[in-house]
């Protein structure tokens, strides 16, 4: 699986380049919890089936709070989050922690839901709307014989009716799919006298460690460009 690390390492790259003006240790602190919370849906394994990668890790829920986040500060005539906000902070302030909150669902979104869609089992995307796993798997490539092949959509026509049927990746429900997990490696209906082995994965692929070292090289890198150096010797005079 791909660990809350990486999905952290590559949240620290993009929160670098999006947050902009906004950046610093409590914007960040934001973004990095938003990331790393839809982890906690493997902790409904023991009482739901297949919670993981359903729960926490679906489109559904970041697009409604993107649409409820959209017409609060935006349609409404009077916006409920920023007059509280303003009520702690000034209304400058109110407006840096709504772009703040823009970043993180995009993040979550990018840096999460995605990067597990493309492992795995993939992700119950569109849960609690339809209960069916996807997964981003295929190739595309040009090749002298074929020509452009892609792979990730297969249509599939019915020779005796003509119907077309769309498999963009479509897999089991959350009955039928159990993604290891730390809490439970196992699918609850395994019955096996072996140990339960635990692993807290870090990084199980080349790509993924590299991309964990990118994401702190980003946030080293943004750290020393924000720092104000000594003026020249001349500007002293």
């Amino acid at each position: 699986m791909v660990s809350t690390i990486v999905h952290a390492g590559f949240a620290l790259l993009l929160a670098a380049g999006l947050l902009g003006d906004h950046y610093d240790r409590r914007a960040l602190a934001v973004v990095l919890a938003i990331v790393v919370l839809p982890e906690v849906d493997s902790f409904l394994g023991p009482f739901m089936p297949g919670a993981h990668r359903t729960v926490g890790h679906n489109l559904v829920l970041p697009a409604a709070a993107a649409a409820l986040l959209y017409y609060d500060t935006r349609l409404r005539e009077r916006s409920a989050l920023r007059e509280r906000l303003s009520d702690r902070v000034s209304d400058q302030g109110a407006a840096r922690w709504i772009a703040v909150a823009w970043v993180g669902l995009f993040v979550h979104t990018v840096a999460h839901v995605s990067l597990d869609w493309v492992h795995l089992e993939g992700v119950n995307a569109f849960w609690p709307l339809r209960d069916r796993f996807y997964a981003l798997s295929g190739e595309i490539f040009v090749s002298t014989a074929d020509g452009f092949v892609q792979t990730f959509v297969d249509v599939q026509i019915d020779p005796e009716t003509g119907g077309r049927r769309v498999d963009a990746g479509e897999g089991g429900t959350s009955r039928t799919v159990h993604v290891s997990n730390p809490v439970e490696p196992r699918d609850p209906g395994t019955v096996t006298d072996e140990p339960i082995d635990r692993r807290f994965p870090v990084a199980n692929a080349g790509w993924r460690l590299y991309l964990i070292g990118l994401g702190l090289f980003a946030l080293v890198a943004r750290r020393l460009q924000g720092a104000d150096p000594d003026p020249a010797p001349d500007a002293r005079n």
